[in-house]
């Protein structure tokens, strides 16, 4: 009866994922060092984008 979204949300999942990892990158890349330095969030911004690719199947699956 309903209608099934699991490609389209799959296919969601994926680009926000692979979106979220290159901005923190980025990210990463213009602080330099300090990118990598705990006081600094951008680094625990990383590691969550980076974990959004792995949990609920990893985006080399979602493709």
């Amino acid at each position: 009866m309903g209608l099934d979204f699991s490609e389209s949300s799959a296919m969601a999942k994926l680009f926000s994922a692979e979106k979220a990892m290159r901005i923190t990158t980025e990210a990463v890349q213009i602080h330099g060092g300090y990118g990598f330095v705990k006081e600094y969030h951008v680094e625990r911004l990383m590691r969550d984008a980076k974990i959004t690719q792995i949990y609920e199947g990893t985006s080399e699956i979602q493709k």
